[in-house]
C-alpha cells in the first residue's frame, strides 16, 4: 500500500494519502481546507546505512562539497556515508 504526498493548490498544505486499493478510485481532498485541486509531489525518502569500520570518520555523515564548474557557475556534490566504489 503506497503512501502518496499531495500539495493543495488552494492553501499550499502538503499532506500524505495512503492508497488502500490500487484499482479503486477515490476522491482526495485537502485535510486543511477541503480543496480539490491537488498536485502530487515527489516524496523524500529516508534510509539508514550501516557504518563501515574501515571508513574514515569524515565520511560517517553526509557532507556537501561546493565547487566552481566551467559552464554552470557552481556545482555541489553530496557525499553519503556507506558503500562507495
Amino acid at each position: 500500500m503506497p503512501i502518496y504526498e499531495f500539495r493543495c493548490e488552494k492553501c499550499q498544505h502538503i499532506f500524505e494519502h495512503l492508497a488502500l486499493g490500487g484499482d479503486q478510485a477515490c476522491e482526495i481532498r485537502c485535510p486543511a481546507c477541503a480543496g480539490e485541486e491537488l498536485t502530487r509531489v515527489l516524496s523524500s525518502c529516508a534510509s539508514v546505512m550501516g557504518a563501515d569500520s574501515a571508513a574514515p570518520a569524515a565520511t560517517a555523515s553526509p557532507c556537501v562539497q561546493n565547487r566552481s564548474c566551467q559552464n554552470a557557475g557552481s556545482c555541489s556534490t553530496i557525499t553519503l556515508p556507506g558503500y562507495s566504489r
